[in-house]
């Protein structure tokens, strides 16, 4: 009888599937044998793809004449320093007694490529099945329902078709548009920034990304506030002073009047002062107006969807100030001691065969004393047994992964864990307590009074019952949390009770009317979390109603790659990245990238562009159109852009880099001026 060989995609990986297998396991050079399987690994990459100069020696000098370039066939190597364990696989791969072997790569589409690679380049015995595992989390249950229905490989040829694609995507794109731009504008370019050579690097996702952060900073940079000037009311209710806020509504004399900011302020203080005037009437407080109406109403707000990387992303950059990167490599520490599941996937929501089986899960969480009694609560009163029938589970939604939760085991990891690691497992694990909590009930009271004909609004709002929100506990920044406790305080049910009575046409006595200056505000800048849930749903940030919705499920980058390439922006030099707010800023350079890159090639700033290509490879992966149709298109616009970049004059962008690098230098004195206050 044969063996079979599994190959993972680092060393710790494997340990786990031999643990798993629980088999008499014998340490070798570069993989584990027993008497049935063969276990090896990949460290990341094994194989790359070639650079230019390996097509043609002539072509590790930039030029002009050999643009663009595009191949009919790819080349690609074994990277240097991995050269040892490639031909430890290689040799394994053609071992005569191998008859399967199983590509254990991670579960993606990156992970596909790796191992794909490998196999491409090392060939094997020829007799051997291939076929594929496909697991959720590093659990030995799992691993070893993966081993037992593991696929032939060719099921999963469509996504390694969108592997290939992708990374010849980024490899024309780079080489063509990075080299061209460089040759036609890195003279000019560097001049300005005082440096002896300029390289400018573009890239397919990156310049995107770059592009939304120029353009928001540009935004707030020509932001200009506008004062606004609202009316407050101070209404006694119960001997409680309640602040109303005064709107146009219909039958207001200010009813759609130029005067108005919005429908609740003034765009001048004195129209502000009239209007006081006019609701006074010549009386002296306290006036009187009357109960127009009150609705009292219950408002139920249902726990979040699960976790996906780039939620999970965002508020670890919001509650912990970490990166992106930080925390998918915690994601993935976690899911390497198997405390939780695959990391990098875009679902928020859990299979329905994942969810029959949830007990597992919530009866490991019976040893985390933070949450004991919550999991006892949960599991005592059977709250697990409605969850596939729940907005938390859908097949439809999954792709490759369902969403981030905790597997219940691997707790014995713990003490092993970072302080910050400790507190994104926590937050996992309240995120996935909380969807079989019932919801938050708040209980509301509106009411409108009228006096002299203008209304003011005043809303109260209580929390009734704490549902979800008993387990569901983020960390808040201080002065949110005192805010948050200041309004959550100002009312409490007995008084909302109290207001029953209130009939309409009663009169309500108004203690005193006054003006609040308020001024408009720009947008805010992206910090690494927010940044990245724009790139997740580029969606959003398209106009065009049709692409909108034809993109729909595809953001600019994937869960994958979004991390690595805010950090090549901030290694690069074009944004800056604050790491104790986690604020993103652009540099000089990258503002001047910009400016090249909105001249020569545009569409590469777009984040229509962009989505439009992430979604051509998820069709790909569908097997909705062929990777020839994709490749077509790709080639052609790679072709055409290149061509026309070569027919610009150099000296277009100069006027451009004058203005970017005079804002930098005056942003740079006044900054030494204020260091000097």
């Amino acid at each position: 009888m044969g063996k079979k060989l599994i190959i993972t995609e680092k060393p710790s990986v494997a340990r786990e599937f031999a643990k798993a297998l629980n088999q008499n396991m014998k340490s070798k050079d570069g993989y584990l044998e027993s008497e049935d399987y063969i276990i090896t690994w990949c460290v990341g990459h094994l194989v790359t793809m070639s650079y230019p100069d390996a097509y043609d020696e002539g072509l590790k000098r930039w030029s002009m004449d050999t643009l663009p370039f595009i191949p009919t066939d790819y080349k690609y190597e074994i990277i240097e320093n991995v050269k040892k364990q490639f031909q430890i696989v290689k040799g394994l791969f053609h071992r005569d007694d191998v008859e399967v072997i199983y590509n254990a790569g991670d579960s993606g589409r990156e992970g596909e490529y790796i191992q794909r690679l490998v196999l491409m380049m090392a060939g094997y015995n020829g007799k051997a099945t291939l076929k594929r595992i496909w697991i959720d989390s590093q659990t030995e249950d799992e691993i070893l329902r993966g081993i037992r229905e593991a696929k032939d490989s060719s099921v999963y040829d469509n996504l390694s078709n969108a592997a290939y694609l992708r990374a010849k995507e980024d490899y024309l794109m780079g080489i063509n548009f990075s080299r061209v731009l460089t040759l036609k504008y890195g003279y000019g370019m560097k001049q300005f920034l005082n440096q002896d050579k300029m390289v400018i690097s573009v890239g397919r996702v990156m310049t995107c990304v770059l592009g939304m952060v120029v353009k928001r900073e540009r935004e707030i940079r020509d932001f200009v506030k506008t004062p606004f000037y609202r009316v407050l009311a101070g209404l006694i209710l119960q001997d409680k002073t309640i602040e109303a806020e005064w709107k146009s509504v219909e039958g207001s004399k200010y009813f759609e009047s130029p005067l108005l900011y919005k429908e609740n302020g003034f765009l001048k203080e004195e129209t502000a002062l009239q209007l006081i005037e006019e609701v006074k009437n010549g009386r002296d407080f306290p006036i009187k107006g009357i109960l127009d109406s009150m609705e009292k109403k219950k408002e139920t707000k249902n726990p979040p969807l699960l976790y996906n990387l780039a939620e999970l992303q965002n508020d670890c950059s919001r509650f912990f100030k970490c990166s992106p990167d930080e925390t998918l490599r915690i994601a993935q520490e976690l899911y390497e001691k198997k405390m939780t599941t695959y990391p990098r996937t875009d679902a928020r929501v859990l299979s329905t065969a994942v969810a029959k089986e949830i007990t597992k899960n919530l009866s490991g969480l019976q040893k985390i004393p933070q949450v004991a009694d919550e999991v006892a609560w949960i599991l005592k009163e059977g709250k697990y047994k409605s969850l596939t029938k729940s907005r938390y589970v859908n097949d439809k939604q999954i792709t490759d992964h369902y969403a981030i939760i905790p597997t219940g085991q691997g707790l014995n990891n713990m003490a092993s864990l970072s302080p910050t690691a400790v507190k994104v497992f926590e937050l996992i694990v309240r995120r996935f307590l909380s969807v079989f909590y019932p919801p938050a009930i708040y209980q509301k009271v509106n009411l409108v009074v009228k006096a002299e004909n203008e209304k003011f609004f005043a809303g109260m709002k209580v929390l009734a019952e704490e549902g979800y929100l008993s387990v569901w506990k983020p960390p808040v920044n201080k002065k949110q949390d005192e805010k948050d406790t200041e309004e959550d305080n100002k009312f409490d049910m007995s008084f909302l009770e109290s207001l029953k009575n209130l009939k309409k046409g009663q009169e309500i006595d108004i203690q005193s009317l006054e003006i609040k200056t308020g001024e408009t505000t720009p947008p805010k800048r992206y910090n690494s979390g927010s940044i990245i849930l724009a790139m997740e749903n580029a969606g959003q940030l398209i106009e065009d109603e049709e692409l909108r919705a034809q993109i729909k499920g595809s953001g600019i980058g994937t869960s994958a790659t979004r991390a690595e390439i805010l950090k090549k922006l901030v290694a690069n030099n074009y944004l800056a990245l604050n790491k104790k707010t986690q604020i993103l800023t652009p540099t000089q350079v990258g503002e001047m990238i910009y400016e090249v890159v909105g001249h020569s090639i545009r569409p590469l700033l777009n984040p229509e562009l962009t989505a439009s290509w992430e979604k051509g490879l998820t069709l790909v992966s569908n097997g909705e159109i062929t990777p020839e149709e994709y490749m077509k298109k790709l080639n052609d616009f790679v072709s055409r852009r290149t061509l026309g970049v070569k027919g610009l004059r150099q000296d277009e962008l100069i006027g451009r880099y004058r203005y970017v690098s005079q804002f930098y230098q005056t942003k740079t004195a006044t900054k030494k001026e204020d260091s000097k206050k």
